[in-house]
């Protein structure tokens, strides 16, 4: 009996010690790299405030929410709006015009990023590479407002110079801006001009870590560029090709509010109207804060399930995720 006490007694201690060392091993790390967590303070304060703790608000969704009452008093009405959302004739709309400008800009703009990476890549000449980047990076730093006026500018009615080039060649007369057919193509247009310069940033400096020596013995066995770039140069980036993709899913209804909304007009509003715009018109305009919340809670929740399912397929196809 004594030596099973003695031995509790050790192993105790034992453990004892090893929560000590490894406390004092904590308070050493946070003491190496006390200034790299200070800096790090004001991001995770950011996302507490503006991230997280609004969350608290989505409870709304599940009640008839009064603001002369508050969040609290508000009567509880459960899956009430979810309901009256799924059985609205909105719903079909919305979901096929979110779904049919995401899949557009998934199947155009982000491949053309790739391949306007791979082309600056193939560039020898640095001035002219970095001439070409600098040009098409600029875009990005416009807003969607300035965005949108300068092709209200550009197919304006009677005046635009692409309305009278285009128009003029084919010999009609479609107002681009108003007609339903055109609203798509010019939205897609609009986010490859904006954002396909800056999106190449990622993945050049992932092609800036390809080994270069295998581009020197495919060049020795006699592989021409394009067989490089398929078989060295795809294959070395896939991973980020995947990254990106999983989180481009992630936000496959986030069509964008501010460039649908500044684009949406009376006459093109059947194929124009997303839920980030639904949500807006009906939380703001109308008041309706509870429905609103659960149609943008609908949206969150297919996201993270969008994300989920994209890294569960990439895992399966033996390529890395982004968990």
């Amino acid at each position: 009996m004594a030596m099973l006490d003695t031995a509790v007694t050790a192993t105790e201690t034992l453990t004892v010690e090893k929560q000590g060392r490894r406390r004092r091993g904590v308070r050493v790390h946070f003491t190496q790299f006390k200034w790299l967590y200070l800096l790090l303070l004001p991001g995770i304060v950011y996302f507490l405030l503006f991230r997280y703790w609004p969350m608290f608000g989505a409870v709304i969704a599940f009640k008839d929410y009064v603001p002369f009452l508050g969040i609290a008093d508000s009567p509880w009405v459960g899956f009430q709006h979810f309901e009256d959302f799924f059985s609205s004739p909105d719903f079909p709309r919305l979901l096929a015009n979110t779904l049919i400008l995401a899949f557009l800009s998934l199947l155009i703009a982000f491949p053309l990023t790739i391949v306007v990476a791979l082309l600056l890549n193939e560039m020898r000449l640095m001035i002219l590479k970095r001439t070409v980047q600098t040009l098409i990076y600029i875009p990005h730093f416009l807003s969607w407002t300035v965005v949108a006026s300068l092709t209200y500018l550009l197919f304006a009615l009677d005046i635009g110079p692409l309305y009278q080039l285009i128009n003029g060649v084919l010999g009609t007369e479609v107002n681009f801006l108003a007609d339903p057919a055109w609203f798509r193509p010019i939205i897609v247009l609009q986010d490859i001009w904006k954002n396909t310069g800056w999106g190449t940033i990622i993945f050049l400096a992932a092609l800036a870590t390809v080994d270069q020596e295998q581009y020197e013995a495919a060049i020795i066995d006699g592989a021409g560029r394009f067989q490089r770039v398929w078989h060295i140069t795809l294959p070395s980036i896939m991973p980020t090709i995947i990254v990106m993709l999983v989180l481009q899913m992630g936000q496959i209804l986030n069509t964008g509010f501010e460039q649908i909304y500044l684009m949406t007009n009376s006459l093109n509003r059947s194929v124009a109207d997303v839920f980030d715009t639904y949500v807006y018109f009906m939380g703001i305009t109308q008041g309706s804060y509870s429905y609103s919340t659960a149609v943008g809670l609908f949206k969150a929740v297919v996201g993270v399930v969008l994300i989920f399912g994209a890294n569960w397929i990439a895992k399966r196809f033996n390529q890395a995720g982004i968990f």
